[in-house]
């Protein structure tokens, strides 16, 4: 792969952009591949955009099937396409539910992760 290489905010601009902010284990592996391996590192972004920006799907569904993937894998990264998909237009509703689909394939774990990150995300006004 050649080019002119990128720079760490055009790398982050993409996080920005879908997420709202750019998470810090993500920063720290772009600086990183930045300093390491910029050619690797703008080959894997770029599969990452192409996979999460697919003509076929719109923007909320690919972050709820995200959310849904990441809670399978009981993963903290769930948080961020919880905030992606909301962005994009999800309600807690959606959400929630996108939680009931992954806990069929994780169980009570998918659940527990889906509760913690959405009463975070949406506190009771109470």
């Amino acid at each position: 792969m050649s080019g002119p290489a990128r720079t760490i905010e055009e790398f982050e601009k993409p996080y920005k952009d879908m997420i709202g902010f750019m998470p810090g284990k993500v920063a720290k592996r772009l600086k990183l591949g930045v300093r390491t391996d910029p050619a690797l590192l703008a080959a894997l972004e770029d599969w990452r955009l192409a996979a999460l920006t697919p003509d076929a799907l719109d923007p909320k569904t690919v972050q709820l099937m995200a959310f849904a993937i990441l809670l399978v894998q009981t993963s903290e990264a769930a948080a961020n396409h919880a905030k992606a998909a909301v962005k994009a237009g999800a309600t807690l509703e959606e959400l929630h539910a996108t939680a009931g689909v992954a806990s069929l394939f994780r169980g009570l774990a998918a659940f527990n992760l889906a509760g913690e990150i959405l009463s975070e995300m949406f506190p009771e006004s109470k």
